[in-house]
């Protein structure tokens, strides 16, 4: 049985009580690499989504037992504007209801099941509200926050912009002892320049596509202009491209390690952080 199997194997088997007791047991028995850089930022994607139902409480909590510098979770609009936690546009793949986010009022997505897809023993997980979860992470860990899909959404940006505004982030993050408790990113690069103009004060991430690799220096710089970060597929980096990145005084962080292997691999390169299902793979030396 390979080392991530055994994982798997066990956290399966401890499924019902894995915010608690088998964070425990993942902590203790499953610190396998050391940390690879005392500079890297681990990012937990849709939470520690690889133990977990993503974007869930409980996946964002076992984040936090592990370790984990950030949460990363996706933001849709409700029917009623309500900003909401999960990855995909429809609702099929990740609970038991159907049809678009966009459509159904958060009354309606509150009701839905949101874990037993994942495992049996999460049934009753449900999507939370954004602003659920900055009341119950922020300051504890971070908080990477993916507007998703936004051409479906028009104004998502300044919803989330006033969100962040009406939650006093600076005053949490003073509170906390954190510079920047919160990061926000998206692939839309017009919803990321827009909310580099209204909230100038929290970083902001560029997401690009592998298909729109190689960056030429003129694309780069462009992006550097309202980017803080400009994140990449994992397998599109290389030495040169982070040092590109590097020298317009911008962070790279690299997406999404599912594979530890692959992980030390791309540590090695230079990146600043790194976006993983599984955080528990940095989480030695905290």
């Amino acid at each position: 049985m390979t080392r991530r199997a055994k994982r798997m194997s066990l956290l399966r088997a401890g499924a019902a009580g894995l915010a608690a007791a088998t964070a425990v047991l993942v902590l203790t028995s499953f610190m396998l690499s050391p940390r690879l850089s005392d500079g890297m930022t681990v990012i937990a994607h849709r939470g520690a989504s690889g133990y977990a139902p993503e974007n869930t409480m409980a996946a964002f909590e076992l984040a936090v037992e592990m370790k984990a510098d950030y949460l990363e979770l996706d933001v849709h609009l409700s029917k009623d504007g309500e900003l909401v936690v999960l990855h995909d546009e429809t609702l099929e793949r990740t609970t038991d209801g159907a049809g678009m986010v966009k459509e159904r009022t958060w009354a309606e997505l509150s009701a839905l099941d949101a874990g037993g897809k994942f495992d049996p023993a999460y049934a009753g997980e449900r999507i939370p509200l954004l602003r659920e979860v900055l009341d119950r992470y922020a300051g504890r860990i971070g908080i990477l926050i993916e507007l998703k899909k936004t051409a479906l959404y028009p104004g998502i940006e300044e919803k989330l912009a006033e969100l962040i505004e009406d939650y006093d982030v600076a005053a949490r993050a003073l509170q906390a002892g954190q510079a920047s408790p919160i990061m926000i990113q998206s692939f839309d690069r017009e919803s990321v320049r827009l909310l580099a103009k209204r909230l100038p004060d929290i970083p902001r991430a560029v997401l690009i596509h592998p298909d729109e690799h190689p960056l030429s220096p003129s694309t780069l710089a462009d992006l550097a202009t309202y980017a803080d970060y400009i994140n990449c597929y994992f397998e599109v980096l290389d030495r040169k491209l982070i040092r590109d990145i590097h020298a317009l005084d911008r962070k790279v962080m690299a997406w999404t390690l599912r594979d530890e292997r692959e992980m030390e691999r791309i540590a090695r390169l230079g990146v600043d952080g790194i976006i993983t299902d599984y955080p528990v793979w940095g989480y030695e030396g905290k």
